[in-house]
């Protein structure tokens, strides 16, 4: 293996710098939040009052049903190029919550998501829209899943090339959303533990948490970091991490190995690098996957059905996605820049859900 020395010293030659934020730099810089204007909160609301229909799956609305040519810019010039160009994550505040009723939220998110990617599947189920909110899930089991629980997440990477992350309701206490720098990461860890670091450019077994698709194992290996053409990509999960080294057949972490992601977990953790944010109703946090971790604190809901805290999550495969090194090919399916990759296919991937994604790839110039 290369050097660990030389792998670092080509890691800060290529990583772009604005992406190796600490919590004390997010906060100082307000550049990566963005407000939506008077113009595009009612081009919104007027858009999916006139598509949605009453009982219409989400699979079955194109990207031309909603005129939103003026956000679909705002977008793309900002909070899209940021997470691509810049600070790899971006907040978009004020999408019109209280305009419009909560399945007509639920398509407007869907239909950002349609200006900007080919959405991907999230699950056991094939969904490709999840409601996060606490449906009773236990997470730290082999087959948990954070989003319908209300436990506090460790810090993970989904597994998807971008994430739309649209709040409906907060909850009663808790909940806070949580993000670092994956990048920045890897430099503290440098700094603090270099004698550990190769153990990150190595591969290791991350859990498929029983969501597997005909074909596929239940895990697959690959490293914490990994470049391709100059341009690197992090990929954690210390759940999926932990319940691989229960699967049968899994390669198990030597004791170094494990010392060392501990090591990694708790300088992502740390108050340094880990910022501390409240989606509040209205927000969108938009997250480019390989470059930044996100988590959140364990929450309490309220009473009422109407009020219990509730987040639309979208998987996005973008028509702008660089070319990912060939070990992230289990786990995303194909590897080659601006393609339909990623996401969990699930039990229910059929042909009306490839059908969608070919007819969605078709509208954005993309490669299925």
């Amino acid at each position: 293996m290369q050097a660990v020395e030389e792998r670092i010293v080509e890691f800060e030659r290529q990583v772009n710098p604005r992406m190796c934020w600490n919590a004390q730099e997010l906060q100082a810089d307000s550049g990566w939040i963005y407000h939506l204007q008077d113009e595009h909160r009612q081009e919104l609301v007027r858009a999916v009052r006139q598509a949605y229909q009453e009982g219409k799956d989400l699979l079955e609305y194109e990207a031309q049903e909603f005129d939103i040519e003026r956000t679909k810019a705002f977008l793309q010039t900002g909070p899209l190029a940021q997470i691509r160009d810049g600070r790899g994550i971006a907040l978009v505040k004020g999408l019109p919550r209280a305009e419009v009723t909560q399945k007509e939220f639920e398509l407007l998110t869907w239909a950002l998501g349609l200006h900007t990617g080919v959405a991907r599947p999230q699950g056991k189920a094939s969904q490709y829209m999840s409601q996060v909110r606490n449906a009773g899930m236990t997470y730290r089991t082999g087959t948990g899943r954070g989003y319908n629980s209300n436990a506090q997440l460790d810090y993970h990477t989904d597994s998807s090339d971008v994430l739309f992350l649209t709040c409906y309701n907060r909850a009663k206490s808790g909940g806070m959303s949580l993000v670092s720098s994956s990048m920045r990461a890897l430099q503290e860890m440098y700094r603090r533990h270099p004698e550990y670091v190769q153990h990150l450019f190595e591969p290791i077994a991350f859990s498929r948490q029983g969501e597997l698709a005909p074909g596929e194992g239940p895990y697959v290996l690959q490293p914490v970091f990994s470049e391709c053409n100059g341009v690197w990509f992090g990929r954690w999960n210390w759940n999926r991490v932990k319940h691989a080294m229960e699967i049968e057949g899994a390669p198990r972490l030597t004791p170094r190995q494990l010392e060392a992601l501990k090591l990694f977990d708790d300088v992502v953790r740390s108050p340094e690098l880990s910022y501390h944010m409240w989606l509040e109703p209205g927000d969108m946090q938009v997250l480019n996957s390989h470059v930044t971790l996100h988590s959140r604190t364990e929450f309490e809901d309220y009473e009422e059905e109407e009020r219990k805290r509730l987040l639309y999550r979208l998987w996005l495969a973008p028509p702008d996605s660089h070319e990912l090194p060939q070990c992230w090919q289990a786990l995303y399916g194909n590897c080659e820049a601006g393609s339909v990759r990623g996401g969990i296919k699930g039990l229910e991937y059929d042909e009306r859900r490839r059908a969608f994604e070919r007819r969605q790839a078709q509208y954005l110039g993309m490669k299925v």
